[in-house]
């Protein structure tokens, strides 16, 4: 069974901001993933949706719905990376099968698997 240790995922908000505003970003309907190589954050992933999607229990869904997709493909992922998801809009209505879609295809896009 694959587990997320609370050690690997940003919780400072310094490094929410260094990731967002250094790292490269991709971004497609549903997500938006920053992908950022720093010495210290390696092998780390945030998690972030913004209170434009709604209140509390919507937000907490999708934040969800994205460490799910995280924690099950992250043996695929490389470790010399730190990555930042970011929930869109149209991400709220949807199920878990569209939002794994949507994640794998920016991981593609942006080169984070393998190794």
């Amino acid at each position: 069974m694959l587990k997320l240790p609370k050690s690997r995922i940003l919780r400072r908000r310094n490094d929410f901001q260094k990731v967002h505003r250094f790292g490269k970003s991709y971004a497609n309907r549903y997500l938006v993933l920053y992908v950022f190589t720093a010495t210290g954050l390696e092998d780390k992933v945030g998690f972030a949706a913004g209170k434009k999607l709604g209140n509390a229990v919507t937000r907490n869904r999708v934040k969800r719905l994205m460490r799910e997709c995280y924690r099950l493909n992250q043996d695929k992922i490389r470790k010399d990376i730190c990555i930042l998801l970011v929930g869109r809009k149209p991400a709220v209505e949807k199920k878990y099968d569209v939002i794994e879609k949507a994640f794998l295809d920016l991981g593609r896009k942006a080169k984070i698997f393998g190794r």
